[in-house]
Formats: structure tokens, sequence, C-alpha cells
């Protein structure tokens, strides 16, 4: 049986700082405790450690953020991710990207386009 409104919550905002900042913090450890269940379910080829890897570096990104109101915004699309990805609404490639890394800097897109005809590129 399906239920839609597994793992939903309602979206509030934060009273302060020490409120904000613990709602971050329980996102956080809901993404890290689901790592061997997201493994299991996407059937990632890929150690749990990574995962947790990748979850620290997401909230790392947005660690300085200065305005509450952002906050209470990352956290609901936290926690609508976290939603999809638990219910298995999303599909492998949604999970993999993530994952990718970062093109080299060699792979770069041209500066002109003269330069990009005569090397051929598209």
């Amino acid at each position: 049986m399906i239920n839609p409104t597994y793992l939903a919550q309602r979206t509030r905002s934060s009273v302060n700082w020490a409120d904000a900042k613990t709602r971050v913090l329980s996102s956080y450890r809901d993404w890290l405790r689901a790592a061997p269940e997201i493994q299991t379910m996407y059937s990632l080829d890929m150690p749990v450690s990574k995962i947790r890897t990748k979850t620290r570096q997401e909230f790392e990104r947005h660690r300085y953020v200065g305005q509450i109101k952002t906050v209470d915004r990352l956290i609901q699309n936290s926690h609508a991710e976290f939603q999809e990805t638990l219910n298995y609404w999303k599909q492998l490639s949604h999970v993999l990207k993530y994952f990718r890394t970062e093109a080299p800097t060699s792979t770069q897109l041209p500066k002109s386009f003269m330069q990009g005809f005569i090397e051929g590129r598209n």
C-alpha cells in the first residue's frame, strides 16, 4: 500500500536562530541515519560512508547562510528531498546526480566561436 504522506512534515518558520539550528541538525541526522537504507533501495555501488560524506558536503555548502528565511527554505527543500528519496519517488539518475564529479578544466567550453570552430568542437 502506498502512503504518500509517509515522512511528510508541516512547513513552518523557525522562531529564532536556536530553533533553526535544531531543525537543521535534525534534518542532517535524518539523512545520516537513512544512508544505509538509501544505499539498499537504490542499489548504489558505493559505501555508506561516501553517501554520508556527500550529505555532509551538501549541508556544509549552506553553512554560512545569514538569513533565517533562507535557512527555513533550505530546511523545507531538504525535507522534500528526503521524503522523495525514501518514498522511492526518484529514479536512480536523480540520486546519482549528487555524486557526479565536476568536469576537469581541460573540457571547458571554448572562449570564442572561432576558437571552438577551429578545434572542431560543438
